[in-house]
């Protein structure tokens, strides 16, 4: 893997999801967005999947990852985790702040 496919995350990190309402479809729920969550393992690169739904070919290949989320994190209840597999483009990392 060239330094270039390395992923940005790593088993651990703590990173929180976008919070948007894009016009078009998305794989990112919209119960998971703006919410906390642990990067599991990254899972390879994929074409996102959101541009590939438009019928378009110039669709960025990106890491998807992994994340759990507590279910309390998703649903403000539950005592149960939550394992979503997100692309890169849905997740930043979680700074100041953000600890649970």
């Amino acid at each position: 893997m060239s330094e270039s496919e390395q992923p940005a995350y790593v088993p651990g990190d703590l990173v929180r999801t976008y919070r948007h309402d894009p016009p078009h479809h998305t794989r990112l729920p919209r119960y998971a967005r703006g919410k906390l969550g642990v990067v599991v393992e990254p899972e390879g690169r994929a074409p996102l999947a959101d541009v590939r739904a438009q019928g378009r070919d110039d669709a960025p290949v990106e890491m998807i990852y992994a994340v759990r989320f507590a279910a309390r994190e998703l649903w403000g209840e539950g005592g149960h985790d939550v394992v979503l597999d997100l692309s890169e483009s849905y997740l930043r990392k979680a700074g100041p702040g953000d600890e649970r």
